[in-house]
């Protein structure tokens, strides 16, 4: 089997939390950025789960800042592919749990992007410049993460990262590589697990190429790297000239180093090869003359490198920063410039989002950009378009930086076709003919069809059944298209009708092209085991605007059913109710929040279509984790003032992790309010309600 053919395309939408599942809300200034999350979105699954990458690195990383700074522009985005890491694992092999969450990078791409990095650490340990940190860099190795699991010495798993959570079980092929110990000697805890990256290096890159078929050849070491990895057969893998390099460790059971530089020198003495050159320094200059000095010997290195990681030294200071969403804090990715290249543009598609959003896309002339063929880009809105004067038939300059969808810098002047004429934006959908407006403040034109627009109920379906929601396997883009153009799905619900009907049906779902009696046993077997969900799985699978994953765990971890949410959310529209207080007490759930909330629960359309889906689906009761040993397990926590030991975000991720509540405002319900220098209002008002107060120390005492 050809090793470098396309694998089945994931079917599962990119999860956005965008609008409405079942109403057209729409978000105040948002959603051009949609075409880009579904290019992440497909960049991921190509690169995790194909081990065929459609983007470079720059490219990718370019995107991913584009998202990130439309998302501190505009509130009110939130989307779960940022937070993600990795994409689902492929079919072809076994899916495992990680035992600690193989975690991404974030990325940083110029000196004043690292300052940032480096204030935002002193800032969250609540420490000034002079206080010292150290920091390790080293190379960022172009390849595939692998996670190696060592119990008493022996290898007993190697899995790649997948989504970060679950990998693909590739033990068989890891013991083929000559540079992965198969049993590892000296002070070696129980469990260790060593975290690293698979590659080939560039010449045995060249020879491997040679010696393919020209259909066959790889576009790049890394899509080299994967594929060999992915083999189904070992031998094939043991044929391919795979390396090994170790930087970092998973769980283990004792605790081997005190430092970053310690575990580098504790896996090289265990026999694994490190990334060189490193560096150890305390200032931004040192880290910056170290990225000049490793970018002007990339060439000369025997493997591909796309840019350099620095990481916080001290293990402890790594312990007290944590992790945000998708990445750690205390480590960054400096990646290199982008790349280029010139092509034609051939068309522009518009496509229509969830909630109505109009946003165009580049057809390109499909080019190679470093490695990767390139044939669709973002134009945004029709503002971009307007200010860069894009043309159809134009040639344009695009530039991967480190995301996945490329980015298009300008247009070629001189090549433009003689008759170009400007491109005119639609004012009318084209997905039902329906009238696209632009309200007055927004960059985004959206379709007036609501509910009668296919596109937008089609894409609402697609997020109910994402991985981030209910995460029915086997019903997939291409699926819930299918069976919204035959008439078989219109509502959630319908979903969970589909195999009673299917029954009286003259075609069955089995005698259908492309399906059978075991897919289709498959997906009403998916749909039956989704009858159960976990209460935030659920709440996020509604598509409430602004309810991203983060927001509805913290809904169920206060409401607890669903029940008590839907109550409660009848009740806070009344914004005098106590229900609406409490509602604003739950921390990052603000007037905006809030009201978006509210608006759904109270729509009847809503609540019509939420009884019919409850007739089908129980959302199970939220179940808190187990802070047996915590004073503070369950408690409600106002932090206010300024804090001298530790930063307020330290504070706050503190008191989460042992399983307090942490809310913005003092109420009836508050347990403590920790009280630092020039604490105000809230000091006040929890004096008037005899809200317990403690100082910044009796806290720490309190939870030491």
């Amino acid at each position: 089997m050809n090793d470098k053919s396309q694998s089945e395309k994931s079917e599962r939408d990119d999860d956005i939390s965008m609008g409405n599942l079942f109403e057209d809300i729409r978000p105040e200034a948002i959603e051009n950025y949609r075409a880009l999350l579904k290019q992440i979105h497909m960049a991921d699954i190509a690169y995790h789960s194909e081990g065929k990458p459609i983007l470079e690195d720059a490219d990718y990383d370019k995107l991913r800042r584009e998202i990130e700074r439309l998302e501190k522009k505009y509130v009110t985005l939130s989307s779960k592919v940022l937070s993600q890491v990795g994409a689902e694992t492929s079919k072809k092999f076994s899916r495992v749990q990680h035992s600690a969450p193989m975690l991404s990078l974030r990325n940083v791409f110029s000196a004043d992007d690292l300052d940032d990095f480096i204030r935002s650490i002193r800032k969250f340990l609540n420490v000034s410049d002079a206080f010292p940190i150290g920091f390790i860099g080293e190379p960022k190795i172009d390849g595939l993460s692998l996670s190696l699991r060592y119990e008493t010495g022996n290898l007993v798993t190697a899995l790649t990262r997948g989504d970060g959570d679950m990998g693909e079980d590739v033990t068989r092929n890891a013991r083929v590589i000559g540079d992965i110990p198969k049993k590892i000697y000296g002070n070696v805890p129980k469990v260790l697990e060593v975290r690293g990256e698979v590659y080939i290096g560039k010449e045995d890159f060249n020879k491997l190429n040679e010696n393919l078929p020209e259909d066959d050849k790889f576009a790049n070491p890394r899509n080299a790297a994967a594929g060999s990895l992915r083999q189904q057969d070992p031998n094939v893998t043991a044929s391919r000239p795979l390396c090994f390099f170790g930087y970092a460790l998973g769980e283990v059971s004792e605790q081997v180093a005190q430092d970053q530089k310690g575990i580098r020198m504790y896996l090289q003495n265990l026999g694994f090869k490190i990334p060189e050159p490193s560096v150890q320094a305390h200032s931004i200059d040192g880290l910056m003359s170290y990225f000049e000095r490793v970018l002007s010997k990339r060439g000369d290195l025997a493997y591909d490198i796309d840019g350099v990681v620095y990481k916080v030294n001290d293990l402890n200071l790594q312990k007290r920063l944590g992790f945000v969403t998708r990445a750690p804090r205390w480590a960054i990715a400096h990646k290199f410039p982008a790349e280029q290249a010139i092509t034609e543009l051939k068309e522009i598609v518009i496509q229509v989002g969830r909630t109505g959003a109009l946003t165009p896309v580049a057809d390109l002339k499909p080019v190679n950009v470093g490695g990767v063929l390139v044939s669709k880009a973002t134009l945004h809105n029709e503002d971009e378009i307007r200010r860069k004067d894009i043309r159809v038939g134009d040639f344009i300059k695009i530039q991967r930086a480190g995301d996945v969808i490329p980015q298009i810098v300008d247009v070629v002047l001189e090549k433009r076709p003689v008759l170009s004429k400007p491109f005119r934006f639609p004012h009318k959908c084209p997905a039902c003919g329906s009238h696209a407006i632009r309200e007055e403040g927004e960059v985004i034109r959206r379709c007036t069809g609501g509910l009668i627009c296919p596109a937008q109920a089609v894409e609402r379906l697609r997020h109910f059944v994402s991985r981030g929601g209910m995460d029915i396997e086997g019903l997939g883009e291409k699926i819930i298209q299918e069976f919204w153009d035959e008439g078989m799905v219109r509502t959630p619900a319908d979903i969970f009708r589909l195999q009673e009907r299917d029954k009286g049906s003259l075609t069955p779902l089995r005698a259908r092209m492309g399906w059978g009696d075991l897919s289709a046993r498959n997906l009403y077997a998916a749909i039956e085991a989704r009858k159960s969900v976990a209460l935030d799985r659920f709440i996020y699978a509604l598509g409430i605007r602004q309810i991203g994953e983060a927001t509805a765990k913290k809904l169920a971890g206060h409401y607890h059913s669903f029940a008590e949410l839907q109550a409660a959310m009848t009740q806070a529209a009344d914004h005098a109710s106590q229900a609406y207080a409490d509602l604003l007490n739950i921390d990052d759930v603000g007037p905006s929040v809030a009201d978006d909330l509210i608006g759904f629960f109270n729509e009847p359309h809503n609540t019509e279509a939420l009884a019919d889906l409850l007739n089908y689906v129980t959302p199970e009761i939220f179940v808190p984790a187990d802070f047996s040993g915590s004073k503070v397990a369950g408690k409600t926590v106002v932090f206010t003032g300024s804090l001298v030991r530790l930063s307020r975000d330290e504070a706050k991720a503190q008191a989460e992790r042992l399983g307090a509540k942490v809310a913005g405002s003092v109420s009836g319900k508050t347990d403590y309010v920790v009280a630092g220098e020039d604490a105000g209002s809230k000091l006040k008002k929890a004096r008037e309600l005899g809200v317990s107060v403690l100082t910044e120390d009796e806290w720490i005492a309190l939870i030491s």
